[in-house]
């Protein structure tokens, strides 16, 4: 038992090493704050309880409202992390006595676990869980003047670090502590639109257990199963969905992208991949990447950011498929000049946004990519908690619906308008993708192979365990068989040592109880007489009194 024992204490310390690394997911450390302060715009409550309006920061931040302790907050939407955090002061809140820490990319949010009233969305909860983070002095970004001043988590109550530090019903986060007290219409939908966009009609909303108008058709899309990991692992649990089978990633060269997930419990042929509304640039494996950009003439791999620059006039066809369904992304979203890039040569750029993953690795393999923002822009998301909701009526398994939002032929002209200045010039020799023998490979870290390797190991951590068991199996086994041969053999030597131990009594005893009878004559002599051979008249005498029994009388 102590290699199973140690096994599983092995497992549980990964865990507990993902719930922080999961919590990296929200904001990626590799954006760069654009050259111009944008301008923000909080939104304001909607007239339909079920649906609110969402802010948008220059395309790297949605944030909407919440009440608590009824006061108003701005706070981040994020589908990736499943804990509720504010900054500032909460009228009536009442303090819990626990304090948590919770590491991000872009710095630590840290501070003492309060309850208070809240509202979202039209749904209110008594007392819910939040911490309250009094420092934000560690973010490398300053929150405020990106349009919010917290982050609410979407995600499964499994990931909340809140929940497993409180007991008790207020410890479970937001959405669940919602949907525990309904019995229907468990989800929750997103649309993010686009600025910069002049043919974009789309308009950023958020809603509980409804449907944006104009969009009720979403609910007759598939029905895409959420990959569910071990129970053990369940703080990796995200909305995690698979791809089609061998075309899940359409290239710009119009032909499917080959990857083989790393995800243990992954049909072949498939990628995993986390719908992230907290995570501005999706991440994906680092051959994804390379594929998308590295054809581009004229694309370089910027160290600083770590992800591909391209002239901003290229534009690149990228399409997911999910459930049978294509999901082709705006070229604007392929590609964002948003960021103020310059090549090398200190001419503009514009940076390639489906990233290589460096830093937001699943550790032991649950998915292969992130997609977040630039790929959300793109899909009216709705999710289902299903039976992920703790303490929940719901018995049906969680899944996702996704609409497609981007039709190619408007995005191509819509392309052509912001990048090319009205002029179409996307067919024209220099924006030509280049052999697939010519593309370029982005360089991979020491670090980052490490980081690769031992996630692809720890990702078949099933198996590794299920070969421990098999292993102290037969290690007891083996012993169990040994120490019955050997009471075998002591039983023996025990039985044989008795036996040797009673015939020597017997011996010292004058034969008593021995096996051969007493000498019945008990003198010290005794008389032979040897009958004399055929013809022979010669009488012999034997005497043992001393005489030679041979001798002539």
């Amino acid at each position: 038992m102590m290699h199973s024992f140690i096994t599983l204490s092995f497992v549980s310390s990964l865990c507990s090493t993902l719930s922080v690394l999961a919590l990296r997911i929200p904001v990626d450390v590799h954006i760069q704050t654009p050259a111009s302060n944008p301008t923000t715009h909080f939104p304001r409550q909607s007239s339909s309880n079920g649906i609110i309006p969402v802010g948008n920061t220059q395309n790297t931040f949605y944030y909407t409202n919440i009440t608590l302790g009824g006061q108003n907050i701005s706070v981040m939407l994020d589908t990736g992390s499943s804990d509720l955090w504010v900054t500032g002061t909460v009228p009536g809140a009442t303090d819990t006595g626990d304090s948590l820490k919770l590491s991000y990319a872009v710095g630590t949010a840290a501070g003492d676990i309060y309850t208070a009233p809240f509202e979202f969305a039209g749904k209110s909860v008594s007392d819910q869980a939040f911490l309250l983070v009094t420092n934000v002095s560690s973010f490398s970004t300053n929150i405020h003047s990106e349009g919010y001043d917290g982050l609410i988590g979407l995600g499964p109550n499994s990931g909340s670090s809140i929940y497993k530090k409180l007991d008790g019903n207020s410890g479970n986060n937001p959405m669940n502590r919602i949907f525990q007290q309904t019995s229907s219409n468990d989800y929750i939908t997103m649309m993010l639109n686009r600025k910069g966009d002049p043919g974009s009609n789309i308009t950023s909303q958020f809603t509980i257990g409804e449907v944006v108008p104009g969009f009720e058709n979403i609910t007759s899309m598939p029905q895409l199963s959420i990959e569910k990991v071990y129970k053990l692992t369940n703080v990796d649990q995200h909305w995690q969905i698979v791809t089609d089978k061998n075309n899940g990633i359409i290239g710009p060269d119009g032909q499917p992208i080959q990857y083989s997930s790393i995800a243990p419990k992954a049909p072949d042929g498939t990628i995993v991949g986390v719908l992230d509304s907290g995570f501005t640039l999706p991440q994906v494996p680092r051959t994804v990447s390379d594929a998308i950009y590295g054809r581009v003439q004229g694309a370089e791999w910027s160290a600083a950011n770590e992800a591909w620059l391209v002239p901003c006039g290229q534009l690149i066809n990228v399409t997911f498929n999910f459930g049978g369904v294509s999901y082709p992304i705006h070229p604007l979203d392929v590609s964002s000049s948003d960021f103020g890039v310059i090549f090398s040569n200190g001419n503009p750029a514009c940076l390639g946004t489906f990233q290589p993953v460096t830093s937001a690795f699943s550790l032991l393999g649950e998915y292969d990519m992130i997609l977040g923002m630039a790929f959300l822009r793109n899909t009216y998301t709705l999710i289902n908690y299903g039976n992920f909701i703790t303490g929940g009526s719901n018995s049906n398994n969680p899944y996702v619906q996704l609409l497609p939002l981007t039709n190619i032929e408007s995005a191509v002209n819509d392309f052509i308008q912001v990048r090319l200045n009205g002029q179409n010039t996307i067919n024209s020799p220099q924006y030509a993708l280049l052999p697939a023998s010519q593309e370029q490979h982005s360089p991979e870290s020491a670090a980052e192979k490490k980081q690769a390797y031992e996630e692809l190991v720890l990702s078949r951590w099933p198996y590794i365990l299920a070969g421990c068991v098999v292993f102290l199996i037969l290690l007891i086994s083996y012993c169990v068989w040994r120490c019955c041969c050997r009471r075998k053999r002591m039983a023996k030597k025990a039985a044989r040592k008795a036996a040797q131990q009673k015939g020597g009594a017997a011996s010292a005893g004058g034969f008593d109880s021995g096996p051969y009878a007493q000498l019945q004559d008990s003198q010290s002599t005794a008389s032979l007489v040897m009958h004399p051979m055929r013809g022979s008249n010669v009488d012999l005498e034997e005497d043992y009194s001393g005489k030679d029994a041979f001798a002539r009388s």
